[in-house]
Formats: C-alpha cells, sequence, structure tokens
C-alpha cells in the first residue's frame, strides 16, 4: 500500500470523493503541515497554526495509480484561489498535497505542471509531508453519517469521480 495526503478545501467532501475511487483502501481526514502539536478543530479555524485541512489517502497501487489520483484531486478542487474552496475560506482551506514517498514527487510534479499551463494563476501546494494528525473522530466520514452536510463539491464533481472507476 502507499499513502498520499491530499488538501482540497474542507476534507469532508474530499474524503468522500476519494472513498468512491476503486483502490483507495482508506482515508483518515485530519490537519497536515502546521505549527503546533496535536491540534483542534478549533484552534486549526483560527487561522493562526498553518494546518490545512487533508485527507490521508492509503491506496493500493497496483489498483489504482498515483496519475489517476490527482487526476480526481484536480476535478475536485480550484487551483486558482488561495486560502478558499467553495464557500470556505482561511488558511486551513488552502488545496495542496503532500507527499512522504520521495519516487511519487516525479509523478506529482508532471501533474502539477499539466494543470498550471490551463489556469494563469495556480495555487496549489506541492510539499514533502511534515506533520499530520487525525482531525476528531466527529469529522472521519462525516458525509457518510450526515448525508446532507454541507459540501463545497457538487453531485456533477462526485459523477465525474465515480467515472474515473471505469477508466
Amino acid at each position: 500500500m502507499k499513502t498520499i495526503y491530499m488538501a482540497g478545501g474542507c476534507f469532508w467532501g474530499m474524503e468522500k470523493a476519494l472513498q468512491s475511487l476503486t483502490g483507495v483502501i482508506e482515508t483518515t481526514v485530519g490537519y497536515a503541515n502546521g505549527d503546533v502539536e496535536n491540534p483542534s478543530y478549533q484552534l486549526v479555524c483560527t487561522d493562526t497554526t498553518n494546518f490545512r485541512e487533508t485527507v490521508k489517502v492509503v491506496y493500493d497501487p497496483e489498483v489504482i495509480s498515483l496519475e489517476k489520483l490527482m487526476k480526481a484531486y484536480f476535478i475536485c478542487i480550484d487551483p486558482t484561489v488561495k486560502n478558499q474552496q467553495g464557500h470556505d475560506i482561511g488558511s486551513q482551506y488552502q488545496t495542496g498535497i503532500y507527499y512522504v514517498d520521495d519516487e511519487d514527487l516525479e509523478v506529482l510534479e508532471k501533474a502539477f505542471a499539466n494543470e498550471r499551463q490551463k489556469y494563469e494563476e495556480f495555487y496549489v501546494e506541492l510539499k514533502k509531508l511534515e506533520n499530520f494528525y487525525d482531525a476528531e473522530e466527529y469529522h472521519q466520514d462525516y458525509l457518510i453519517k450526515n448525508p446532507t452536510g454541507y459540501c463545497h463539491i457538487s453531485f456533477d464533481t462526485y459523477r465525474k469521480i465515480r467515472e474515473l472507476n471505469e477508466e
């Protein structure tokens, strides 16, 4: 199994989208690359910790490629805004990919280059993972537990993500 960390705005919607991909084994929402130990959601929301709401994605590379995961990621986000996705505003909603395996960097850089050329403005971070703390239990699988919960990702986007399973 391999692991990649994906920050795509509010982690509830990103987690749901990534869970729909065949080959994604496990997802955990949490906080990545911030400045304090063991942050709480309330602290992260103060916009003072530099944490990003992030989904830890454990996947089987024999079933789904990192390239396909990146394709799904870029379908879900708007890379042209900084510290915002949908109506969610703040540094915790900054988009980014945080890797743990240096061997993944070439694939990630290629995906970023392909996306960057489509836009005049491009604000997605690409960094090595520094730290990650699981979010509180009530955030895990939030949209499964609360199917009418808020999400900045549209139903049409979820459909496009599920269609990737057929490629």
